[in-house]
């Protein structure tokens, strides 16, 4: 709140009619409050929410007629209420505009993991952009703008569960585009063990012994079972490779849309077994190839199932049974042609994929791992899928958790809201989101399609960005996070 307004209100505005009020009002303070004004109708406008208008009287009481004591504190006769009182004023103002700016315009975002390199990197902190898409008005309004969740420190939660507001988003420039890198909340985190968050719920009461039930009853293992709601949801940073309507399907790590190939961005990076001929990779090849310690990953070598394994996929077993060094690393096909160069890297193989459990559906065989998987079919809204018990697994989560109906299978027959169906026709939009790391990413393979209303922006540029083993990054500043569009 302006200081100095207030004091020209208390001092000239106080007292009298609303006509005698009005009348000592400075012709700075109407431009200032036209000014304000205007900027508050056209918000109103853009939310799209009338009602909100009614506040306006209070912006007039602020600027022009002053019947609220806004700044009592300024006329207490004790010193330590005055510096305490102004120290709230400040600290109120302050967050009341950080949480409009956070709301509506944008936010910073770090980046926690590896998922998306070598595009964004372990430590970058990301300033997000909420108009591109129209930001969304929250669905849990009354909350502390600097917290997600949980408030440090203190380990509680940062926001109040009641009011809960419809999903409405503010109209924006754009839709979400192939390619883009998208910031949004975590669809599976909807349910959380609070002591153990990774893996997330739905995976936890899949494959910990017991399942749901024991997970409820141990909580020294795993701590409170807490709902968020959509907006106060983990977020999570990936890039979109499927729109609203594809049919998206991955070949031997290649993905499909709609049975044609889609061109990779630059920095896609899949895992690989390095091996040499006896010599360790030393600190020069390591920022060289630009691999960061965390990513340096030997692989010890030394029981015969495990050798014969190695010589299966095409490593090298030395006559006496010794094996030279393996790494396995996550490289792009710029850093993998490097290695191909040094003389003394002797093998470069791509790691297998064995495992066809955890993949999305959990616990629902399709046959597909993390390199070949689906095909699938993306929802889109006002779109009418025919349900089948053989691909309801794939919708459940979708018809239940994110549009929020009762579904139930008896007899062999599919029952939404306890009538008998055949078809669904889809309310939002939903898309499909990977990381470029491929092999290292928890994404859209694991736990599915990400809803309309989970979106929260794309990243805009790098604010900053902090290597945890070698200081700042200065070449990462203002850098543009979304290279690729």
């Amino acid at each position: 709140m302006d200081n100095n307004m207030n004091n020209e209100i208390t001092a000239e505005v106080r007292g009298g009619t609303l006509k005698q009020r009005l009348a000592r009002v400075k012709r700075t303070r109407w431009i200032r409050f036209a000014i304000v004004a205007a900027i508050y109708i056209a918000w109103v406008i853009w939310l799209g929410s009338w009602w909100v208008i009614l506040f306006l009287p209070l912006l007039a009481d602020i600027y022009l007629t002053g019947y609220i004591p806004w700044t009592w504190w300024k006329r207490c006769k004790n010193p330590v209420v005055r510096y305490i009182m102004g120290w709230v004023d400040a600290i109120i103002y302050a967050l009341v505009l950080v949480y409009f700016i956070f709301i509506y315009i944008g936010q910073n975002y770090q980046i926690p993991s590896s998922s998306l390199e070598k595009t964004l990197l372990v430590g970058d902190y990301l300033w997000v952009n909420k108009m591109i898409y129209g930001p969304r008005v929250p669905n849990t309004p009354l909350h502390f703008p600097l917290a997600q969740h949980t408030i440090p420190v203190l380990n509680c939660k940062s926001y109040i569960d009641w009011p809960q507001w419809d999903y409405h988003r503010l109209k924006g420039f754009r839709n979400v585009e192939l390619y883009d890198i998208v910031v949004f909340n975590y669809p599976a985190g909807d349910t959380v063990a609070l002591k153990m968050q990774n893996p997330d719920y739905y995976t936890l009461c899949e494959i910990e012994p017991g399942g749901r039930a024991a997970i409820h009853a141990n909580k020294e293992k795993y701590g409170d079972i807490v709902y968020r709601p959509v907006d106060r949801r983990e977020n999570y940073v990936k890039r979109c490779v499927g729109l609203p309507g594809d049919t998206l399907q991955i070949k031997d790590n290649i993905i499909y849309l709609d049975g044609k190939p889609l061109d990779e961005p630059k920095n896609v990076q899949f895992n690989y077994y390095v091996q040499t001929d006896g010599r360790a990779i030393d600190d020069a090849t390591w920022d060289w190839l630009g691999i960061s310690r965390d990513d340096q990953l030997v692989v010890p070598i030394t029981q015969p199932n495990e050798k014969f394994g190695a010589m299966s996929i095409g490593l090298t077993v030395n006559p006496d049974g010794t094996v030279p060094p393996v790494y396995q690393l996550p490289l792009t096909a710029e850093m993998r042609d490097k290695l191909r160069k040094l003389t003394w890297v002797v093998n470069i193989v791509p790691v297998p994929v064995r495992e066809m459990i955890n993949v999305y559906p959990i616990n629902h065989d399709y046959g597909w791992t993390r390199a070949d998987y689906g095909p699938v079919w993306i929802p889109k809204k006002g779109a009418t899928l025919d349900l089948t018990l053989a691909n309801l697994p794939i919708y459940e989560r979708v018809i239940k958790n994110y549009e929020g109906n009762a579904l139930e299978v008896r007899d062999g027959k599919i029952y939404i809201n306890g009538s008998e169906a055949t078809s669904y026709t889809f309310k939002m939009d939903y898309y499909w989101m990977m990381g470029d790391n491929r092999d290292m990413s928890a994404d859209s393979r694991y736990w599915g399609f990400v809803p309309e209303d989970h979106i929260v922006g794309s990243p805009m540029f790098v604010i900053i960005s902090i290597d945890k083993d070698k200081g700042v990054r200065w070449n990462r500043f203002f850098k543009d996070a979304n290279p690729d569009k």
